[in-house]
């Protein structure tokens, strides 16, 4: 693949306010080309893409496109930055109005170098924020498709589409549908922008001359109104790349733009360095309809603020995850030691949840065309869930994980939407450890408070997630929590009902269509504020949970905790796969000797404190 820089534009107007500029601040800068200016650390706007494209790994050659004012400019600048002299092309304009055009300075170069190859193409005079992204992803992206590839970023609020080209882009297949070059307000919604950073395939070259020979006014021979043609009107297939940072710089500015652009790009840098990044996600409790989950039913759950997981990010020179003390023990006081904690505890700490969710976050990058810096950081976290009491202990982890990630990488919500990070989250742990688990954990912690979930088979079939809808969570009930001191696998709970769900088993199938009516009917008692019928919801789900999956499959613990709490005339159920219940009791009296009670048995007892999205304390912390 060939790399070519285009610096070949007159940049009449920054270059005249420098020179007219009268604080005497930018007075060593007169004569000097956008590209060659100071940009973020002090590096020259084209060092930086220079050391960009500087790989013959990648790049079998890299050319310069100038024009004859500036090129003894970038002849010197070749000469000290080891660029070779010999690969910079004058294409002998000395004016703004007697310039070639973006398009024909581009043909220029591949005719009279006689280039025969792949071209990567990129203004070299564009001031990108992110000084560490891996160009390397884009080839392999570009390669990875059948057509050319153009890279865009997201608007930042204040910048306006009709100062840049438009991409409207295919979320699934990732082919730009549509380019639209500096449109009018109100043509498009997209606040996806093309910058000059394009592949070209070797047989789509001579479509650049083709385009010439349309335009005769050098005014329309932009790369804009190029992409614009081949797109709209000759349908060649175009892909998009996002790069999820800003660029600027681009065309005709002023020395306000510099300044300003330098430095707020400038600013962000420093301010993120080093700085950590923290994220929480809490524990959740099924309330209604719990396990229908997997069997495309329907369910209510609720995010619970005394239980979290909590992932702090930092930057660092290599990507390093830290075990945790105790869930992931790495030295033990004997041998016996490291037995009873083996027994209890199993070998599965959270370590592989921080590596799973990593991996499975590049992978998702890469295939939804976005190219991710080349920085490297240090995870760790911590957790006081619970472990295998049923409450999405693991899931919270990823959850936390997964904020980090895209906080430190730029990953936006339209990126990487809440419907589909729920499913992302359930995938590492299916996926890449083969964890059992369901949608519901997932989609509450990712959407967090009070949520209602339907799973039908159609909705999930048709756009891959289902219907979720928060809840007010003002005035609600007091609920309560307990669970085991010494709890058994969680996961086994699970028994042989999926099994025969997918065999069509007609009490399975039936069961998890009772699931979805009681679920319906307790989103009507919370709206309604109707506690006692909600109580009575909770038994009947408990029974029905009961009578599919058999006392046995329960297990002696789950029992003797269900019997406890309604001999105290509280309603009880399993908020997740086994190890805990979750209960309502209206009566604080009979609450707090249940309590007790509880305690007595060996178990763990607290009132819930339900998290609302609106609290501060899952955001990020850094």
């Amino acid at each position: 693949m060939i790399c070519i820089l285009l610096v070949a534009g007159h940049g009449t107007v920054l270059e005249t306010q420098i020179k007219n500029d009268v604080t005497g601040l930018y007075g060593h800068l007169a004569g000097v080309p956008k590209a060659l200016l100071p940009g973020i650390g002090g590096r020259k706007v084209l060092d930086f893409w220079w050391e960009t494209v500087n790989t013959r790994q990648l790049f079998s050659e890299v050319y310069l496109v100038t024009n004859a004012d500036k090129y003894k400019h970038y002849e010197r600048w070749a000469t000290a930055n080891g660029f070779p002299v010999e690969n910079v092309v004058n294409d002998g304009t000395t004016t703004l109005e007697g310039r070639l055009g973006a398009v024909a300075d581009l043909e220029l170069a591949i005719r009279s170098r006689r280039l025969q190859d792949d071209i990567m193409v990129i203004a070299g005079d564009m001031l990108c924020a992110d000084q560490n992204f891996d160009i390397a992803q884009v080839i392999r992206f570009f390669r990875s498709k059948p057509g050319e590839l153009v890279i865009y970023y997201e608007l930042e609020e204040g910048e306006k589409s009709s100062s840049r080209g438009i991409v409207e882009v295919c979320p699934d297949t990732h082919r730009v549908t549509c380019f639209l070059e500096k449109p009018q307000q109100g043509r498009t919604t997209s606040r996806l922008a093309s910058v000059v950073f394009y592949c070209l395939r070797r047989e789509t070259l001579p479509y650049l001359s083709r385009f010439l020979s349309l335009q005769p006014c050098v005014q329309n021979r932009t790369l804009g109104l190029f992409w614009e043609w081949l797109i709209n009107e000759e349908k060649v297939p175009v892909f998009g790349m996002k790069l999820p940072t800003g660029f600027q710089l681009i065309g005709q500015v002023g020395l306000d733009d510099y300044t300003k652009w330098l430095a707020r790009y400038s600013a962000k840098q420093q301010g993120s360095a080093g700085k950590p990044i923290s994220y929480r996600s809490y524990a959740r409790v099924g309330l209604m309809g719990n396990p229908s989950d997997g069997f495309h039913g329907k369910t209510i759950a609720m995010t619970v603020s005394n239980f979290w997981a909590e992932v702090t990010l930092t930057e660092s020179q290599s990507l390093v995850l830290l075990p945790h003390p105790l869930n992931d023990p790495t030295e033990f006081g004997s041998l016996q030691d490291l037995y009873c904690i083996s027994c209890k505890e199993g070998y599965l700490g959270g370590l592989r949840l921080l590596q799973a969710t990593c991996k499975k976050f590049y992978q998702f990058c890469s295939e939804q065309g976005i190219a991710l810096s080349k920085q490297n950081f240090t995870l760790k976290y911590d957790t006081n869930i619970p472990r295998q009491v049923g409450l999405a202990g693991s899931s919270a982890i990823v959850s936390a994980t997964l904020k980090c990630l895209m906080k430190f990488f730029n990953i936006t919500d339209r990126d990487l939407p809440k419907p589909i990070r729920a499913n992302f989250i359930l995938n590492v742990e299916t996926d890449e450890l083969f964890i059992t688990a369901g949608l519901q954990d997932r989609v509450v912690q990712v959407y967090e408070g009070l949520v209602y979930m339907d799973f039908s088979k159609e909705l999930m079939g048709k756009r891959g997630y289902g219907e979720y809808i928060p809840m007010d969570m003002r005035d609600l009930p007091t609920f309560w929590l307990a669970y085991l001191g010494d709890p058994s696998d969680s996961g086994r709970i699970h028994s042989n009902v999926r099994q025969r769900w997918l065999n069509g088993d007609a009490d399975v199938v039936q069961a998890m269509k009772s699931f979805a009516k009681l679920t319906d009917q307790a989103r009507s008692a919370l709206e309604r504020k109707d506690w006692p019928r909600l109580a009575e919801l909770m038994d009947e789900n408990f029974e029905l949970r009961r009578s599919v999956y058999t006392e046995e499959c329960l297990g002696p613990g789950n029992l003797k905790m269900v019997q406890l709490a309604r001999q105290f005339g509280s309603s009880v159920k399993l908020p997740g796969s086994g190890g805990a219940v979750v209960g309502l009791c209206l009566d604080s009296e009979r609450l707090m000797a249940m309590k007790d009670a509880f305690q007595e048995a060996g178990c763990v007892f607290c009132v819930i404190v339900p998290f609302s999205p609106t609290t501060t304390s899952s955001q990020c912390r850094n």
